[in-house]
């Protein structure tokens, strides 16, 4: 039996009565024993539970506070649903009965025949406290509730309505029809799934008083660059669909509805009927997954202890195992308290080590498997004195648990030429033994190695990812500094060291014959050495210009520093982001910006470093014997390496535009083009495409596509609404992005743009106490994920140096199976 008490909004009421009474008894002096009686329950009514049958039915309640005739919308919306009850299949079919009559709520047999109750109704004060009871009585018992439109006006005095519909509209909102696009984010619910994620239709759309993302799960959001939203707008992320699990049974509000025509959209229906079959219990739905509550991060290492890295190096990068051990790397810097050396003429200069810990989640402790003497430990400094390089990525052969070969990205400073100024960057094959958690240096494998400058920082690269087919993408950064380019295209061939050009990214990135700057991708072979698979960029036998100009490894070319780079599995698409100069506004002269970027990539390319950002936007070129003479601008379609630092092909392949880029001023920025495809760069004629970022200071981090699997049993994996989701990420956590995003596949390999967005900021928190610094992020075969916070200094550790896990705790779909109103599904 469930007996409601006293409503939230009576309860204020009578709270405030109470008061009075105690208050006139104390004037009167009663005796000190003397208590006001208790209030009387405004209900005590019996509802079945859980309300409604087999024989599913459906209220629709369309009373209203104001006189006359019933709205054309509201007659509109009953007859949709009457139909929507009728038709589908047999067995998701339920009866209807429409009233505008609320002592409904009042009788505990009527109301208790019914599987869920719809609001039509055109708001107002609606229901009187007994009635408003009788509904919190029928939500406790399991029922279920859908709210259209000016639902969320009605019992505008009522906090437990409030949280009932989840969101109230602002005093200011469009009062006409306008067509705009909405997103659908969840592609799993019932409500959503059968949508286009790009839902392009009429509607009157309601701005919110308080955006009500992250306490209740939103399906859907109305983009507001697609209309005008008025002076109450929300900004980019403005809900217009939600559910929540809420006080014992199931809410699902939609702001759509407000027209007439809406009920005769197909799409539209279908939305409506997704909201029925939940709440009627007679599908499951997961609307828990967006909810930040039920996420819980947690730090799984401790601070090193004082002089050690006993517990984590400088972090720059980690794998899980299938095992579930984690393996995260230090690039090379010590702790603050240690010196460096960056005298040239010292024999140690930026010797560090570059270690790889293993945390294991079955005892929670760390281990110290190895570490590598590299060059990467000068501290900071100008670009002529810091470094980048290092230990830079990690990954673990595929058939890791029967070989124990783990592959390491790495600079090892005994390779160093301190008089030129030239390292050596190797990938190797080391192999691990498993019982002890320790890596046996001396069964190193040398795969690939190839040439850097070391002479000025920065931008090393690092990531490392499998495909499906064995192959491993190896990601190189150009090492350039774009000091001597004012931040703009790292273009300029004249500064130099020894004859080897350290501010010209088109002698790496952007030179078909060099391993930098590039995104390689060999395949493996178990005597350490490697082949070529078919498809990329260039075979290393072609002919043209004289031949002898292409390497073979290039899969990718024209990225500045992809530190981060993925593949989902399920698909073999390459994730990758990387970090653009520094230019911290658009030139007239010179080009765009600063872009940090991010890819999805479909097949071999060029993604345009020095020449083109963005969405092919060109850099201006430049070229001796006056590099701060500006030439020509590039072009993207068919550019040209004409650096007298360039030992590959003058003639380029096509730059491939990217999905993602964002400048201190926002996300996709963009200008007006002239006849030549060149755009204005005014700032002021600036538009920015995607306004759920910008960037400041900014390093784009990639992250992963998150699959689930529906056949673990980890309580921890995330649910199945991220199935499918790209996690893009950037080093810093103010307005920076920090999201999971869905493209499309149509364009998604063209540079198209994502569709949808979801912040991730409360889930994977930020701030000085959270994750503040993201360096990495992967998901684990428990389902949770494992991100790596890189502490608060630069070239070091420090105490807020983490590995952490950020799990889900929502649970399952609801309502339970054992509550369906049909049985299993």
């Amino acid at each position: 039996m469930h007996l409601r008490g006293l409503s939230t909004r009576r309860r204020t009421w009578v709270a405030g009565v109470a008061v009075g009474a105690v208050a006139a008894g104390l004037m009167s002096a009663p005796a000190a024993t003397a208590r006001p009686a208790p209030d009387p329950p405004l209900t005590t009514m019996s509802i079945k539970s859980p309300p409604g049958g087999a024989n599913v039915r459906v209220l629709i309640f369309y009373g209203s506070a104001a006189a006359g005739e019933e709205s054309p919308v509201v007659n509109a919306g009953i007859e949709a649903i009457e139909k929507i009850g009728l038709s589908g299949p047999a067995g998701q079919r339920f009866a209807v009965t429409a009233t505008k009559d609320a002592s409904v709520f009042t009788d505990e047999t009527k109301l208790s025949r019914f599987n869920a109750v719809v609001f039509l109704t055109g708001g107002g004060d609606v229901l009187d406290p007994e009635q408003e009871a009788g509904l919190e009585a029928y939500m406790e018992a399991g029922g279920g509730f859908v709210g259209v439109h000016d639902a969320a006006r009605a019992e505008p005095y009522s906090d437990w309505f409030t949280g009932l519909i989840g969101a109230r509209p602002a005093s200011a909102s469009p009062a006409t029809a306008q067509r705009a696009v909405v997103e659908v984010g969840d592609r799993r619910h019932p409500a959503t799934k059968e949508l286009p994620v790009q839902w392009k239709r009429p509607d009157k759309w309601l701005n919110w008083a308080k955006n009500p993302s992250g306490e209740v799960h939103t399906v859907a959001r109305v983009r507001e660059s697609s209309y005008q939203p008025g002076t109450g707008a929300n900004g980019w992320d403005h809900p217009v669909s939600w559910c929540r699990d809420y006080d014992g049974g199931r809410s699902f509000y939609t702001g759509m509805g407000g027209t007439v025509s809406s009920y005769d959209e197909t799409d539209f229906r279908s939305h409506l009927r997704g909201a029925l079959l939940w709440t009627t219990r007679l599908v499951q739905a997961d609307c828990k997954a967006t909810i930040t509550g039920n996420y819980k991060a947690e730090r799984l290492t401790q601070p090193n202890q004082p002089g050690q890295n006993d517990q984590i190096g400088e972090p720059h990068g980690l794998v899980t195992a299938p095992d579930g051990r984690v393996f995260s790397i230090g690039r090379g810097g010590a702790d603050s308290s240690q010196p460096v050396i960056t005298d040239w003429n010292n024999p140690d200069v930026g010797k560090g080590k570059g270690e790889i810990h293993v945390y294991d989640p079955k005892t929670k402790k760390v281990t110290l498997a190895g570490a590598l003497t590299v060059f990467g430990n000068k501290g900071g400094g100008d670009e002529l004195t810091k470094v980048e390089e290092g230990l830079l990525g990690i990954e673990l052969d595929p058939r890791f648990e029967d070989n124990g070969w783990v592959y390491l990205h790495y600079t090892p400073h005994a390779r160093i030429d301190r008089d030129k100024r030239m390292a050596e960057r190797r990938v190797s094959r080391f192999t691990l033994d498993r019982a002890t958690n320790k890596l046996d240096l001396g069964s190193e494998k040398v795969l690939l190695k190839w040439p850097v400058q070391i002479h000025s920082c920065c931008h090393a690269g690092g990531g490392m990812a499998w495909d499906s087919k064995g192959n491993l993408y190896i990601a190189t950064g150009d090492n350039n500094s774009s000091g001597f380019s004012g931040g703009y295209s790292g273009n300029n061939p004249e500064p130099n060291y020894k004859g080897v050009s350290f501010a010209d990214a088109r002698r790496t990135a952007g030179n078909t014959n060099n391993l930098n700057g590039k995104i390689l991708r060999i395949h493996p072979e178990p005597d350490g050495t490697y082949t070529l698979p078919e498809g990329n960029l260039f075979t290393g036998e072609e002919t043209a210009e004289g031949g002898g100009k292409t390497r073979g490894e290039i899969y990718v070319m024209g990225v500045r520093n992809p530190a981060r780079i993925s593949v989902d599995q399920q698909t073999d698409i390459l994730y990758a982001g990387w970090v653009g100069p520094d230019a911290g506004a658009p030139s007239t002269t010179w080009g765009p910006a600063k872009y940090d970027t991010f890819a999805v990539i479909t097949k071999a390319s060029n993604r345009g470093w020095p020449y083109c950002m963005g969405n092919k936007q060109p850099y201006r070129d430049r070229n001796l014997p006056d590099p701060s003479k500006p030439l020509g601008w590039y072009d993207c379609d068919h550019p040209k390496n004409e650096s007298p630092n360039n030992d590959g092909l003058v003639n380029l392949p096509p730059v491939t535009g990217n999905n993602i880029w964002y400048s201190p001023q926002g996300g996709a920025p963009d200008f007006p083009r002239d006849a030549n495809g060149v755009p204005s760069y005014k700032q002021e004629e600036a538009t920015y495409a995607l306004p759920w970022l910008k960037g400041g200071g900014q390093a784009a981090m990639n992250g992963p596509v998150y699959r689930y699997d529906a056949d673990s049993s980890s309580a921890a994996k995330w649910p199945a609404y991220w199935d499918g989701k790209w996690f893009v990420g950037d080093f810093y956590d103010s307005d920076q992005p920090r999201n999971a995003v869905i493209t499309d596949p149509k364009n998604h390999g063209d540079g198209g743009l994502p569709v949808h967005s979801e912040s991730l900021k409360k889930i994977v928190p930020i701030g000085n106490d959270g994750i503040k610094n993201l360096m990495d992020w992967k998901f684990g075969p428990d389902g949770a994920l494992y991100v790596l916070d890189y502490g608060r200094g630069f070239f070091t550790s420090d105490a807020k140096s983490a590995l952490w896990r950020v799990t889900y705790t929502g649970g399952g779909p609801t309502p339970a199976a054992g509550q369906l109103a049909r049985g299993t599904q």
